[in-house]
């Protein structure tokens, strides 16, 4: 039986993407969670940490853990529209420090208009500087995401590694519903 004491930590993590269209929005989204084999669970959004030994697992081993109907822990981004041609992205950051015993951080990026590699990098961006300044890595946050990642490289011998997963789509030529998302699931054993 759960405590209220009890802490719920997971043990893994896993990145998955999807892209829904149909004419009503809900449906599209169901849909992009579908692409994301995520639509049997019921998904509660979480903030930004990532958990001190937490394992990186890929996608086809995460899915492995997910019973339909389970509460399911994630971390997601999601950007939809109705507007034919109108570029749409979601995107997940990570970065985790080398030492398995400290957290690190997830970001979420729901943005009209960027490329994959703008979102990308935004993601990235967002993690690895939410992470450096809890080491203690001073840089300018007005520098370019690849100016900094040299920095972090250089400060502190690449103390954390970084990676992202992004979505994106145009709208539906006759203006149907166009879903995107991004997700950070976690697994809660192994």
């Amino acid at each position: 039986m759960l405590k209220v004491t009890d802490h719920f930590v997971p043990k893994g993590v896993f990145f998955t993407k999807g892209v829904g269209i149909h004419r009503t929005r809900l449906q599209s989204f169901e849909a992009a969670l579908r692409k994301a084999g995520t639509e049997t669970c019921n998904l509660v959004a979480v903030s930004s940490i990532f958990p001190p030994h937490c394992r990186v697992l890929t996608a086809k081993e995460g899915l492995k853990y997910l019973k339909p109907g389970a509460i399911t822990f994630a971390v997601m981004a999601r950007t939809e529209t109705n507007e034919p041609n109108r570029l749409v992205g979601a995107a997940i950051g990570l970065a985790i420090p080398k030492e398995k015993d400290r957290y690190g951080y997830l970001s979420e990026v729901h943005e009209f208009g960027m490329t994959e590699k703008r979102l990308a990098d935004e993601a990235e961006d967002l993690a690895a500087t939410m992470l450096a300044t809890t080491m203690g890595i001073e840089f300018d946050p007005e520098d370019a995401w690849d100016q900094r990642k040299q920095i972090y490289k250089v400060n502190r011998g690449c103390a954390f590694v970084s990676r992202n997963v992004v979505q994106t789509a145009e709208g539906h030529k006759d203006g149907l519903w166009t879903t995107v998302v991004a997700m950070a699931v976690f697994v809660m054993e192994e």
